[in-house]
């Protein structure tokens, strides 16, 4: 058993610990590893594990490696401009950082000239901050009813990257967000995914109602930028 293995192994065990507190299993929690940086021998081995979601930052890199995997589901989890919008629709599974009209409205255009329904989650900036991507809680419900009137992108649900620190400051950020989840529904949206979480405090993220988790580092290890 190699160490991509051991970690995805135990990252599941800590799922499904993580689930039983929130009343779940871990066939309700998706795990995506975030592979951004990591070349295709070592996804190959977190595939060979039994790995299928895949989530990049990077638009390109989602393109080139996609073809490479295609029996994996990929997503994109980093922040998208409009002129990569065309590197991703049709090649991502789910486009989960969808935070304002001009990128869902280039999303729609594409998704319209491939013949595709794009599935997407609204990034919320949970808790307005200055420096991050993401929609002001208060501006969700105007982007989910814009999504409706795009008939070639469906809101599948929503994405949120709390601020930096202690782990457990994370737990109210993933409750705000459970929140504002459970009024859009309450509003009639069709939502069904909670993407929350990442390498430091994913088991808090399903504690408090994540569907979805993006771990990166805790599966490759750290990454090394080029």
């Amino acid at each position: 058993m190699n160490r991509i293995e051991e970690n995805i192994g135990r990252i599941r065990a800590v799922i499904e610990q993580a689930a039983a507190v929130a009343g779940h299993t871990s066939r309700d929690i998706t795990l995506v590893a975030v592979s951004k940086f990591v070349d295709a021998q070592r996804i190959g081995q977190a595939v060979d594990a039994g790995q299928l979601d895949f989530g990049e930052n990077r638009a390109q890199e989602l393109r080139d490696k996609q073809p490479l995997f295609p029996q994996c589901r990929w997503h994109f989890v980093g922040q998208l401009q409009t002129n990569k919008v065309k590197y991703v629709v049709g090649n991502a599974c789910l486009i989960q950082s969808v935070d304002r009209p001009a990128l869902l409205q280039s999303i729609q255009r594409l998704a319209q000239r491939q013949g595709i329904v794009q599935d997407v989650l609204i990034e919320v900036n949970i808790a307005g901050e200055a420096a991050k991507a993401g929609v002001p809680p208060d501006g969700l419900l105007d982007l989910l009813y814009r999504c409706r009137d795009c008939p070639n992108v469906r809101a599948r649900g929503l994405m949120v990257v709390p601020p930096a620190g202690p782990v457990e400051s994370s737990r109210r950020w993933f409750i705000a967000a459970r929140e504002h989840y459970e009024k859009a529904r309450e509003q009639g949206f069709s939502l069904h995914i909670l993407s929350m979480g990442m390498s430091q405090d994913y088991d808090v993220a399903i504690e408090e109602g994540a569907t979805m988790v993006r771990v990166g580092s805790s599966i490759f290890g750290p990454r090394q930028a080029r």
